[in-house]
Order: structure tokens, then C-alpha cells, then sequence
């Protein structure tokens, strides 16, 4: 007896359609990503992207917001459980800042070094597009740990406070995915492997930065 195909779900659907964009996006940047490259990538039909989606550009902005929203739900919530144990030290801000996006970027099941290249291009991107998204899911975000960073330094200006968190920012971009380099560089001192030492590593370099930014009182 003939087997009926079984349909997926709408949201499996989109979840397998929204994966397979990921790696193509990272692949091959927005102009190279073909929705027919996405499809094949997804095993579905090129019409269910303009179905779920509408447009190229849709998809692409929904890559970046499904995995932004992610990042930035769980650093609301780190941060909030900080202010539940009274006034966070600017180490423990950094680790919320920075956790949700590298330990994102290290898992494979959430995008993964895919999405890491994908946030990078956007990220320093110039052209309006980028600019757009980027400013459309990080800036909310962004505002809320410049102001977490400004009052856990005394003397530190909200201008410099800026800079720290774009600083910061680039570092936990960078150390998204693990690329080896650090391991061939030290000989096999420091390693990709060990999350919590890497951050840690990273929150002391970027604390050191942020504080030297900081204006003695007069």
C-alpha cells in the first residue's frame, strides 16, 4: 500500500526553511543566497518560502531576529537576576552581555558558527540594510547595557560608555565561533574549548579597557 507523505508543520516548516537560510546567508552573504539554494537546502519547495516569508529579504531579516531574540531575551534575564542580588560589578554586566552570544555561537543545535559569520557581516556592515537590522534588533539591547555599563564605572562618561560596549561587542563577535587560531597561536596553551575560561578571559580585557575610559573626579 502507497505511503502518504506526511506534511510538516507549519512552524517545522518555517524552523527547517529559517535553518537552511542560515547556512546559505553565511555561506554565500545576502546577494549570493539564492532562495532556490535555500529551498534545496531545506528539502522544500521554493514556494513555501514566498508562502511563509514573502521576499528574500524577509527570510533574511528573520534569520537574524529569530536568533537575536534568543540572545537578547537571555541577557535581559541575566541581568535581571543580577539586580535581584543587588548592584552588579561591571565584570558580572560584561558576562551578561557576552555569554548569550558566544555560548549561542558554539552551539550547533542555535546556528552556530553559521549564524556567527551571518551576525559578523551584518554587524559591520555599512550599507543600509545592515545598518537597518541591525539597529532594528541590537539597539534596544544595546542602550539598555551602555546605561548598565556607565553606572557600574564611576566617572565614566555615557560617550565612553558607548565605545566600551561596541568594543566589547566586536570581541564577542569575534569569539563566537572557534576557529583554532588562539590554540596554534599560544602552541596548545589556550584552547577554543573551555567557554568559561574564554569569557572570562575576554570580560578582564574588556573590564581593564572600560575602566581606563573612566574621567577622575575633578
Amino acid at each position: 500500500m502507497a505511503r502518504t507523505a506526511v506534511r510538516p508543520e507549519r512552524g517545522e516548516a518555517q524552523d527547517a526553511i529559517l535553518d537552511a537560510a542560515e547556512v546559505v546567508f553565511a555561506d554565500n552573504g545576502f546577494h549570493g543566497a539564492t532562495t532556490r539554494a535555500i529551498a534545496e537546502q531545506a528539502g522544500a519547495n521554493a514556494a513555501l518560502i514566498h508562502y511563509y516569508f514573502g521576499s528574500k529579504e524577509a527570510l533574511y531579516e528573520a534569520v537574524i531576529a529569530r536568533r537575536s531574540g534568543a540572545i537578547n531575551d537571555e541577557r535581559r534575564a541575566r541581568l535581571a537576576d543580577l539586580h535581584a542580588r543587588g548592584k552588579p560589578d561591571l565584570e558580572a554586566v560584561l558576562d551578561a552581555l557576552l555569554r548569550p552570544t558566544i555560548a549561542l555561537g558554539r552551539d550547533p543545535s542555535r546556528g552556530g558558527a553559521h549564524y556567527a559569520r551571518l551576525l559578523g557581516h551584518a554587524a559591520a556592515g555599512t550599507d543600509e540594510r545592515s545598518r537597518r537590522l541591525t539597529g532594528a534588533h541590537y539597539n534596544a539591547i544595546a542602550r539598555v547595557f551602555i546605561d548598565e555599563l556607565a553606572a557600574a564605572v564611576p566617572g565614566l562618561a555615557r560617550e565612553d560608555a558607548v565605545g566600551g560596549y561596541l568594543n566589547a561587542i566586536a570581541i564577542g563577535i569575534s569569539l563566537m565561533a572557534p576557529t583554532g587560531r588562539a590554540q596554534e597561536l599560544s602552541d596548545g596553551a589556550l584552547t577554543d574549548d573551555d567557554l568559561d575560561a574564554l569569557i572570562e578571559r575576554a570580560v578582564r580585557f574588556i573590564a581593564a579597557g572600560i575602566r581606563a575610559l573612566a574621567r577622575p573626579a575633578p
